[in-house]
Formats: structure tokens, sequence, C-alpha cells
């Protein structure tokens, strides 16, 4: 593919990713995240990548990997989205001696918009062969290498898991009910217990 093919078809999938990005969120009230998700991908640091490592069906960041070692786009857009787990990393505090890097708890609005950001992402890739376990089995494959405070990892799996034995419509409404109102994991448990056992 050529340089301007290789253009349109970058730009329509970050259109047609961040369309679904907004429906899901405005489906959650949170209007604001929906409409500012990943602009960032439209800055040259990550469009040149984006334009340059285009691949159908594959993330622009990997063929850059490939080529350099690292990616110079997913650092710059992962310190520009708050949806990133990602972006949360930080020091520890505490004795010098035990501290050391790692993930600190998300708030709950950035983590419900990552989880919608999973969804539209398999929705994207997928097409008209998406399923509401795609983005639970695209976690599996990738979580032991994942930075993220157990918090927020175990609030990730919960809605991951709900999406894909309950599917789309119950789990929305299971975070507009009680998710963003309720950041307290705990109650999350007992509710996911109580309408939806499963063994985690």
């Amino acid at each position: 593919m050529g340089y301007v093919q290789n253009a349109k078809s970058h730009l329509m999938t970050i259109g047609n990713h961040r369309r679904l990005v907004r429906e899901g969120c405005f489906k959650l009230g949170l209007y604001w995240q929906g409409l500012t998700h990943d602009l960032s991908k439209y800055t040259w640091p990550e469009l040149r990548i984006g334009i340059k490592y285009y691949l159908e069906g594959q993330s622009p960041h990997n063929g850059e990997r490939k080529a350099i070692g690292y990616s110079t786009a997913w650092l710059h857009h992962k310190g520009r989205n708050k949806h990133h787990a990602e972006y949360w990393i930080d020091y520890t505090i505490g004795p010098m001696e035990n501290r050391h890097v790692a993930g600190m708890r998300m708030p709950v609005k950035y983590l419900v918009e990552m989880f919608v950001d999973r969804i539209s992402a398999s929705k994207n890739y997928h097409g008209a062969e998406y399923k509401d376990s795609d983005a639970l089995e695209y976690y599996e494959k990738r979580k032991e290498y994942m930075l993220i405070d157990d918090h927020s990892r175990k609030q990730l799996e919960i809605l991951l898991h709900m999406l894909a034995k309950k599917g789309e419509e119950e789990t929305f409404a299971f975070i507009r009910r009680e998710v963003l109102r309720n950041n307290y994991l705990e109650k999350w448990q007992g509710l996911v217990r109580k309408h939806m056992p499963y063994s985690h």
C-alpha cells in the first residue's frame, strides 16, 4: 500500500474507533470523554507512525516496535490519555529502599473509558465477527505483562467477565447503575456474586 492509501485507511480506522467509543461513552453519560477520546492520534508524533506502519487488523505501534525496538507513538499516546493504565504508572511512596515503579489506582471514569475502548477496538478489528467475549480474550492473552494497580485490574476483570457472560446491554446498565456511582470494589464484587456468579 502507498502512503496516501495508508493515510486514508489509518484515518478511517481512527475515525471508526472514535465513533464506537463515543457511542459507548455517551450511553454511560461520559460525554466529554466520548468527544475527546484518542484525539492525540491526530497529532504528528502519532499520526506519522500510524501511517508509516499501517497494516489492516494490527496496531501500527507493533510495526514500529519491530523496526526500532520500541514505539515512539505509543510512548506519546499513553502519556496523554488517562484511559490507559500505563498513564498511571509512578513511583511508590515509602522508604527509599522499598520504592519501585507501579501502577496507581485509576479513577473509575477512566477505567470505564478503558473498558469501552477495549470493546470498541475489538469491534473495529473483528467487524462482523465480533462477539462479546473478544475483549476478555484479548486481555487474557496480554494480562501478564500489563502493569496496572491490583484494585483497577480487579475492576476491569469484573467488567470483562460480565460483558462476556451477560452481554453489552446488561453490563452497561450495571456500569450506569453501580460502577459510576459507587467506586468500591467490595460492593462491585457483592453485586456480581449476587447477579452473575462466576469463579475467578
